[in-house]
């Protein structure tokens, strides 16, 4: 079952891709008119969803993950339009000649056919459908048991949209199936699928880069932190905590760990814990002493991403000693500073490894959209082939055009 759709998807990707910019476009805006259509139809489905999920008593931060509203349906629908307005970036490249005449043009062509492996957010379905439509390319995705009828509802939608421009539905499938063993399947699918691209915690990715044969992008685990420096204004990293942490701690550009300077953690952390009555802190020893109530930290809450209302908290003597923590305990996801002082922000941008640094900014806005991409298929957090947000570009590969005359070498 699993292989037939990865035929079909292989087959009808060959199609997609002579497709012209045109009609691709022309099923994006389709898709969108669809989903906006078809919202009573989705929204009932994604309610049986989050009523399972309570019934297994998932966390409310999981499920808002999880849940769709109106709302999200139409920033769902915006998120593809905004795709449709962006250049094609299929067939860009650069042209020159060499001199025994031979002419050279490289060129951004589809990779192929992906597969997505995904939990709980339903709009990665219609994020990564859209991506790769525009780009050319095929799309399996697996998503994970607790969306599977939003997933089935919203893939039905996309698909029946596609086909009224001559596109194949077969450029879109859904894996109904959410076992375990279907994703190890999948990613043993050498034969047909280009690249594997898992979305979802620390242990989903793990076991897929682990397991797969596969090529895979790793994305999405964020053990994002945010440094104030002793220079920060402090209104400022007051609004930027609360919102890289409580906006919606359930996602991977959440902030999970705060770093702050000795000479200010005690007139700082006090209003911090004051400002985020909702947050557990789990403090070192130094931020225990200064907030004697809050629970003491492990060296496993650094490494963690908590998806929840928790936030470690470390002291630390300066923005090295900050760099260097972060370092070791990072996902290479999004960390941040707030600074004043231009020396420790270009200090911290240069050396902290991770796909997006921020000076004075939260961590929140690692995000496809938020970049201009659109949508995105994931955040990779390696470096090889694509790091951050991956939009359109990071969807191609190149192809080398060489003409000539009867040169022979």
């Amino acid at each position: 079952m699993l292989k037939d759709k990865c035929i079909k998807a292989k087959q009808a990707q060959a199609a997609l891709s002579s497709a012209s910019g045109q009609v691709r476009n022309n099923a994006l805006e389709l898709m969108a008119g669809a989903l906006k259509r078809e919202a009573e139809y989705i929204l009932s489905e994604n309610e049986r969803d989050i009523e399972a999920a309570r019934h297994k008593g998932l966390s409310e931060s999981l499920i808002d993950r999880l849940m769709l509203t109106k709302e999200r349906v139409d920033g769902i629908c915006a998120s593809l339009m905004k795709v449709y307005a962006l250049p094609d970036p299929l067939g860009k490249g650069s042209v020159w000649t060499r001199p025994n005449g031979l002419t050279i043009q490289k060129v951004q062509v589809p990779l192929g056919l992906l597969a997505i492996i995904y939990e709980s957010r339903p709009n990665v379905t219609c994020d990564a459908a859209a991506l790769c439509i525009k780009s050319g390319n095929a799309v399996v995705l697996r998503g994970g048991s607790e969306a599977i009828k939003s997933n089935i509802a919203l893939a039905n939608v996309l698909r029946g949209a596609i086909e009224k421009v001559g596109l194949s539905a077969d450029c879109i499938q859904i894996v109904e199936d959410t076992s375990r063993e279907t994703a190890t399947e999948l990613m043993k699918m050498n034969d047909y699928i280009d690249l594997l691209i898992p979305r979802g915690g620390k242990s989903l990715i793990q076991a897929v880069v682990k397991n797969s044969t596969v090529p895979v992008i790793a994305t999405g685990a964020g053990n994002c932190h945010i440094y104030i420096d002793e220079s920060a204004d402090m209104k400022m990293a007051l609004n930027i905590i609360e919102n890289a942490k409580t906006s919606r701690p359930s996602v991977c550009n959440a902030a999970e760990s705060l770093l702050i300077n000795r000479s200010i953690a005690k007139t700082l952390l006090p209003l911090i814990k004051e400002h985020l009555p909702k947050v557990e802190l789990r403090g070192c020893s130094e931020a225990l002493a200064i907030l004697p109530g809050i629970t003491a930290a492990t060296d496993e809450d650094f490494y963690t991403e908590y998806n929840d209302y928790i936030l470690s908290v470390k002291v630390v003597g300066d923005v090295r000693e900050a760099v260097a923590h972060i370092n070791e305990h990072n996902t290479k996801h999004s960390d941040a500073i707030i600074t004043q002082n231009t020396a420790a922000a270009e200090y911290f941008m240069i050396n902290v490894d991770a796909a997006a640094v921020y000076v004075n900014a939260s961590t929140r806005f690692t995000d496809g959209e938020e970049f201009g991409f659109g949508a995105e298929i994931g955040i990779s957090t390696q470096k090889i082939h694509a790091r951050g947000p991956m939009g359109l570009d990071e969807l191609t590969t190149v192809k080398y055009k060489v003409i000539g005359n009867g040169q022979i070498r």
